[in-house]
């Protein structure tokens, strides 16, 4: 197995891409908005096609970082998920989680946010273990 491989880290980008989109659309989207004081009119504003390009570029750098990981251990499946998951229990949620705790974010906020992370993490890791 390739340090990287292109199609499992676009599509490990495009699984954390679909869950953000589920998350803060349907599922927690009112809650954020109020959670982060941001009005609907907010929300619109600002460079949508820059934040959405970043967002790609770096969650498909979150993904280049786990493939490589994956890639030079070549774990079981059971290992990748634990991996994938870990990496959100263990490094990208407390980061985030120390941020907001200086930006005075609410709890409900942290956990929104938290949610998102653990969940992309996971369907970015399913579909690591699906390319393997």
């Amino acid at each position: 197995m390739n340090d990287f491989a292109l199609w499992p880290v676009l599509a490990g980008t495009a699984a954390f891409i679909a869950v953000g989109a589920l998350w803060y659309g349907v599922i927690f989207g009112k809650a954020w908005q109020k959670a982060a004081g941001m009005s609907d009119d907010k929300v619109q504003g600002g460079n949508m096609a820059l934040i959405f390009g970043l967002t790609f570029l770096f969650e498909m750098l979150i993904a280049m970082v786990l493939w490589h990981l994956i890639a030079r251990t070549d774990p079981i499946p059971f290992v990748v998920m634990m991996m994938a998951i870990g990496f959100a229990l263990g490094i990208m949620i407390p980061a985030v989680g120390i941020h907001y705790l200086y930006l005075r974010k609410t709890f409900t906020h942290f956990l929104i946010d938290a949610g998102h992370m653990l969940v992309g993490m996971a369907a970015m890791g399913g579909v690591f273990v699906l390319f393997r």
